[in-house]
């Protein structure tokens, strides 16, 4: 029964946006937490401090629902300890570390463009690596059109389009991320998705925190504001990475992952509401929103031939 819905064209749409309607508003509530923690944005030893304490209490958050859920504490399943070690490596630990690193070192208009690649980089892997799924010229063109979508949300920022060791530091983020969403899937049919992702979360939270600190990072002031905040932002990983986990065991990755286009989309039209940067209505949001749904249709137009 799970399996079948989980299978629906409208239930795959509707969750996964949801995923990435929490996902895009991680981006406007990261900054509002480094000004709550009055962290500064040019320290990355305390944003990944930061990043790892979110990420361990996202795996906590994951763990404690299925224990309510299960009326038992829930612990790692027999056999899959190596498999969590492997993934929380490729999700959580090298994708958050270049990505932060690359963010001090580049623009969020070229992170955003590059982190896009990381749909097609997923598909690639899928196919030609994994060999999960066929390749098509429909996936092709649908992922072209969602980076078309993400390049024309970001248009306007001041960045010129060199290529700098942050945005290599970005770009291995993206492959990192791409790998652990083929693991996902791949491990996901042996395992449970949730109990997957709340322990990598919870082991790769650890590692960050362990390095972030080692390093020099601190977290000095603290607000009732700053930890609801941060433990909005454990909720959102813990409930979108989740979702997306079981989306990805039911479903083939080029269906589940072409969906990732629209993260800085609403993670622009977001930063507009809470942040006040820029307007929501702008002719460019919508275009960009439109033509990156455009490129989920393509990616998603196929008969069922997988």
């Amino acid at each position: 029964m799970q399996k079948n819905i989980m299978q629906k064209g409208i239930v795959v749409a509707l969750l996964a946006t949801l995923c990435c309607l929490l996902w895009g508003s991680a981006f406007p509530l990261i900054k509002i937490g480094y000004n709550l923690f009055k962290i500064d944005t040019s320290d990355s030893m305390s944003i990944i401090l930061f990043a790892g304490i979110r990420f361990f209490i996202a795996g906590i958050l994951c763990v404690l629902f299925l224990s309510v859920k299960n009326k038992k504490i829930v612990l790692p399943q027999k056999n899959s300890g190596k498999n969590i070690l492997i993934l929380c490596l490729f999700q959580t630990v090298i994708q958050y570390l270049f990505f932060y690193l690359g963010l001090a070192r580049t623009s969020g208009v070229k992170a955003s463009i590059v982190e896009s690649f990381s749909v097609f980089a997923a598909l690639i892997i899928s196919v030609f690596i994994f060999k999960q799924e066929k390749i098509s010229m429909a996936k092709i063109i649908g992922c072209c059109v969602g980076i078309f979508g993400v390049v024309l949300v970001n248009m306007g920022g001041k960045s010129a389009f060199s290529f700098t060791v942050g945005d290599l530091f970005i770009f291995i983020s993206c492959i990192s991320y791409a790998f652990s969403t083929v693991f996902m899937k791949k491990l996901s049919l042996r395992f449970s998705p949730t109990i997957l992702s709340g322990y990598q979360f919870m082991l790769g939270g650890l590692i960050m925190m362990i390095c972030g600190f080692a390093f020099g990072g601190r977290i000095e002031t603290i607000s009732i504001k700053g930890i609801f905040v941060l433990l909005f932002l454990a909720f959102i990983s813990a409930c979108a990475y989740s979702l997306w986990s079981v989306l990805l065991k039911y479903n083939p990755v080029s269906k589940v992952a072409v969906f990732g286009f629209l993260n800085p989309v609403f993670g622009v039209i977001l930063s507009a509401i809470l942040l006040k940067e820029g307007s929501v209505l702008s002719l460019k949001n919508i275009l960009a929103l439109v033509i990156c749904c455009l490129g989920i249709y393509l990616v998603n137009s196929e008969k069922k031939a997988e």
